[in-house]
């Protein structure tokens, strides 16, 4: 079992991974919807973003205190949910529906990256760890 965790941890995260270099080498373009959404500086938080995601990624994939790396994504995918997704706020019915499947991904997501924090924080540490839970 501890293969087929290993494999669901770096499935789970490939999005994240490929989303930290898209922060990263797309950082303009980034930049520019942040704004829209009125995040005090854009450039940084989408730089900070993309650090903070490609991290807790990486930790997760070698099981280096993967409790840790997911939070790490909890923290990220709740205020993203809330902040960039916020289709409430949206009167266009086309965009409102976009940012509403957006944001109840990312809320999805943070469960399911809640629940992994919940394995690795029990007494079973599953999945060939480099190193175990920080917590």
């Amino acid at each position: 079992m501890d293969v087929v965790v290993l494999i669901g941890r770096i499935l789970f995260t490939t999005a994240f991974l490929l989303g930290g270099l898209g922060h990263l080498t797309a950082t303009q373009a980034m930049s520019g919807f942040a704004a829209s959404k009125k995040i005090p500086r854009p450039t940084l938080a989408v730089q900070v973003s993309g650090v903070w995601i490609l991290l807790a990624s990486v930790l997760l994939v070698l099981g280096v205190w993967p409790d840790l790396a997911a939070l790490m994504l909890v923290v990220f995918l709740l205020a993203t949910a809330f902040l960039m997704h916020n289709f409430w706020t949206l009167r266009d019915e086309q965009a409102k529906q976009m940012e509403q499947i957006q944001f109840t991904k990312d809320l999805s997501l943070a469960g399911a990256a809640l629940a992994l924090f919940a394995v690795y924080a029990m007494d079973s540490h599953p999945g060939l760890n480099l190193v175990g839970p920080l917590f």
